[in-house]
C-alpha cells in the first residue's frame, strides 16, 4: 500500500505542477482562461497576473514537497519522506477544501485538485499502519 500511496502522491504532484504551469506561465493563454473562467482583459490585468503567478508557485512548492517525500521514502528515509508526503498532500487537500468552502460553484475544480491528494495520504497512512 505504501507504493500505491507514492504513486498517488506522484499523480497529485503532477496535477499541481500543471496548475503551476497554468497559473504562473500560461495565465493569459486561451487554455488557462477557459480553465479559470477569466476573460482576456481579466487575465491581462496586472492584479490578476500577479496573484495567479504567486498562487502558481504555491502549487509548485506543494508538488516539490510531495516529490521530495517520494524520493526520500524510496531512498529508505521513511520517516522524513512520509512527513514531507503528508505535508504536501495534506496541504493540497486543505487548499482544495478552502476552494470548495469559499467558492461552492468551483466544486469540480476543488475535486480535481483535492481527491488524489486525499487518496494518496490515506493510502500512505494505511500502508504505514499495516507495515508497522
Amino acid at each position: 500500500m505504501i507504493i500505491a500511496g507514492l504513486v498517488l502522491a506522484g499523480v497529485a504532484a503532477l496535477i499541481h505542477i500543471f496548475i503551476f504551469y497554468l497559473e504562473s506561465i500560461a495565465w493569459t493563454s486561451p487554455r488557462a482562461r477557459a480553465v479559470f473562467g477569466t476573460t482576456k482583459e481579466e487575465a491581462n490585468a496586472s492584479t490578476t497576473k500577479a496573484l495567479a503567478f504567486n498562487q502558481g508557485f504555491y502549487n509548485l512548492f506543494l508538488a516539490i514537497a510531495a516529490i521530495l517525500g517520494i524520493v526520500l521514502v524510496t531512498a529508505g528515509q521513511l520517516s522524513v519522506g512520509a512527513a514531507l508526503l503528508f505535508v504536501g498532500t495534506g496541504s493540497m487537500a486543505a487548499a482544495a477544501l478552502v476552494l470548495l468552502i469559499s467558492s461552492p460553484d468551483k466544486v469540480s475544480a476543488a475535486l480535481k485538485q483535492g481527491v488524489v491528494p486525499v487518496l494518496a495520504a490515506g493510502t500512505l497512512a494505511a500502508g504505514l499502519f499495516i507495515s508497522g
